[in-house]
């Protein structure tokens, strides 16, 4: 299982992924799921992965190729970042087919899931969701953030405080206490953490990257003081008392 969080804004995009790949109840292992393919001053480009780790390491493993070998389509040719969103499904596609019938892989769930983003020189940002059967979705301006792997956990968050119009140090706390409430509920979303921000029509290199480890000073920091916060406004709900008096009064 992983977790991966895209954000679209005003000032650019945020992308935060974990690194735990479970394979199997006695073996957990790590491999970064966030990928960048930048050409600076042209493109730049950040792809994130969940789903199976074999599909996933292929259809990379393919762009890396494509770029290298200069085919007739790769990352560095494209126009919009939608095509790239194409291609990837396209290559996600062929590689599941390889197990879909018949030989030993037969029934085997190949499925993989991946977020695109980033920016092509005279187009603005762009934020994908490429589904295992090849077709993507985008952001909305209500919801302007994608998820892919263990969803559910951290939604409630990212639903309360992104917007298109947070600033960007937010958005990435955000997506870090949406990573934290993940990890806290299921134990095969897990560190390294990486987390970067790309800024809007800059086209240069990820304006902030930071990577955090298990036990990183920071990310102890963030869970300590946001289980203390979340327990005050707890505590601060009205008293369920007065409807139980008003109640008892009627009677």
């Amino acid at each position: 299982m992983t977790y991966c969080i895209g954000i679209k804004l005003k000032e650019g995009l945020v992308f935060c992924s974990d690194s735990r790949t479970n394979a199997g109840a006695d073996r957990v292992s790590t491999y970064g799921k966030l990928h960048r393919f930048s050409e600076p001053g042209d493109r730049q480009l950040m792809l994130m992965t969940a789903g199976n780790l074999a599909t996933s390491q292929a259809v990379v493993s393919q762009i890396e190729r494509d770029l290298r070998e200069d085919a007739e389509f790769n990352v560095a040719k494209a126009q919009y970042v939608s095509d790239i969103a194409d291609y990837i499904g396209k290559l996600g596609l062929a590689e599941q087919h390889k197990y879909a019938n018949g030989g030993p892989g037969a029934g085997f769930n190949a499925e993989a899931t991946f977020i695109l983003g980033g920016q092509i020189k005279g187009q603005p940002t762009e934020l994908y969701l490429v589904y295992p059967e090849g077709n993507h979705i985008t952001v909305s301006d209500q919801y302007p953030f994608l998820q892919i792997g263990e969803t559910k956990y951290g939604k409630p968050i990212l639903d309360r405080i992104i917007r298109p119009d947070t600033d960007h140090e937010t958005a990435m706390r955000c997506a870090l206490v949406s990573m934290d409430s993940t990890m806290r509920s299921n134990a095969t979303v897990g560190p390294p953490i990486e987390l970067l921000y790309y800024r809007a029509d800059t086209l240069a290199e990820p304006a902030e990257y930071c990577r955090f480890e298990e036990n990183d000073e920071y990310l102890v920091n963030l869970r300590r003081s946001w289980d203390e916060n979340i327990r005050k406004a707890f505590n601060d709900l009205p008293s369920l008392q007065q409807v139980f008096d008003a109640a008892a009064a009627e009677a």
